[in-house]
């Protein structure tokens, strides 16, 4: 069967996909498709876009680093942009992670961390293999990152590529033990190299939340067996959870941290991942075989460490933090209405990030509601993606009360325009 446009879309099903907007502007918390529908942003493209699209300060450093020199390989060369910004990210994260690492994308920062434990413990004479990761991770959706993360749909046609880990159970409410007596049996019986977690919230995997505490004693059970933390925050991080890291509400330092998606604001793609300084020692050698062999062709690309170091300054600049909160707050109101509604269920909130789950006869990813829902929310002028039946809210920062609102208000219909068997209206 045909289709019209020669475009294979990511996490797109195009045999059952119904109609695709065409975006042409965007501005704020919202896009503008070619027919002039206006839609609502709510989950800032893939959790990307954190103070609104087209941020004037970010787009201006974009377009003058462009004039000034647009790529370099930096491999054996340097460039301002890149050299500032790594400076800044040390001065904003713990003293602890002192070097830094560019890449492009989320998934391969996560790459680039499990790259580093394994290379650590290598050219440290220590024979560490294993790595540790939590039942419904997601890490991305390169080889290393399909490996860590959950096994099932995501993934199966690519099992003959990805390594064995070892899984822990998800530290659900009441069974957070359960987790840390696996942690520590794991750690007894094995050559662990490194635990890597999602801090505080699984995304992909249905925006699972678990306490700061349980990521404090994952923490220190690594700490006590020697093995290396690694925390991806690259949807966690700038600001999502209510901190601008995750870790922070845990008190913890990872031994490396990936960072990506808000780095540049959600303009353009950039990723690090920054280490420990006995990670980059490990690898400082005059023996080139302990050369951390990695790269793309785009590391610290200038003209997206421009955005970064924009981005910084936005937040240094604007009142970024107290956005955050409020934007906090009224997710908090919102979502008060839905707790005593048996329709929905495991109604959650951290930081910027709200979930409610849906209660219908399937769930996960592949829940038959899933489609349902995101046309119905489309149809409304709402981007909104359900995980199956899911339904999460993670908008822009600079979203207001009303825009949210007015969300919620679409959800809490969905019930009633399901049972009529309607996903228009």
């Amino acid at each position: 069967m045909s289709h019209a446009s020669p475009v294979w879309h990511p996490f797109t099903q195009h045999a059952v996909q119904g109609d695709t907007p065409t975006i042409v502007h965007s501005e704020g918390a919202w896009l503008q498709a070619d027919d002039g529908r206006r839609i609502f942003d709510a989950i800032s493209s893939w959790w990307v876009v954190t103070h609104g699209h087209r941020h004037p300060t970010i787009i201006s450093a974009i377009k003058q680093q462009s004039d000034q020199l647009d790529q370099i390989i930096f491999a054996g060369f340097t460039h301002p942009p890149a050299e500032q910004l790594a400076q800044r990210l040390v001065e904003i994260t713990p003293p602890e992670l002192t070097h830094v690492f560019f890449s492009d994308s989320g998934s391969t920062s996560v790459e680039v961390g499990l790259k580093m434990a394994l290379g650590y413990w290598l050219h440290s004479g220590e024979s560490r293999r294993r790595i540790l990761a939590l039942e419904g991770a997601y890490h991305g959706d390169t080889i290393g990152g399909m490996s860590v993360g959950e096994r099932g749909v995501f993934n199966a046609p690519y099992d003959p590529l990805l390594f064995d880990v070892s899984r822990l159970p998800f530290p659900r409410a009441g069974a957070e033990q359960a987790t840390l007596d696996a942690l520590e049996q794991a750690c007894r019986n094995e050559a662990v190299a490194a635990l890597i977690v999602e801090p505080l919230v699984l995304g992909a995997g249905g925006m699972l939340i678990y306490p700061p505490w349980v990521l404090a004693e994952m923490a220190r059970i690594c700490k006590a067996h020697g093995l290396l933390l690694i925390a991806d925050e690259v949807m966690t991080g700038w600001g999502r959870t209510g901190t601008l890291f995750a870790c922070e509400q845990a008190n913890v330092v990872p031994d490396i941290a990936c960072y990506s998606k808000g780095l540049t604001g959600g303009s353009v793609p950039l990723a690090v991942t920054m280490c420990r300084r006995e990670i980059f020692d490990a690898h400082f050698s005059t023996d080139r075989r302990k050369t951390f062999f990695h790269s793309s062709s785009y590391t610290a690309n200038p003209i997206a460490c421009a955005a970064a170091l924009a981005n910084l300054q936005v937040w240094a600049s604007e009142p970024v933090r107290q956005r955050i909160d409020d934007l906090a707050a009224v997710h908090a109101r919102a979502l008060n209405r839905f707790r005593d509604d048996a329709r929905f269920s495991n109604v959650r909130q951290i930081g910027t990030i709200a979930a409610v789950d849906l209660q219908v006869g399937d769930s996960g990813y592949l829940a038959d509601v899933g489609p349902r829902l995101y046309a119905y929310f489309i149809n409304r002028g709402l981007l909104v993606r359900p995980l199956g039946n899911t339904i999460y809210l993670m908008p822009p920062y600079c979203s207001t009360a009303v825009e949210i609102e007015a969300v919620y208000e679409a959800i809490a219909a969905v019930p009633e325009v399901l049972a009529r068997g309607s996903d228009a209206g």
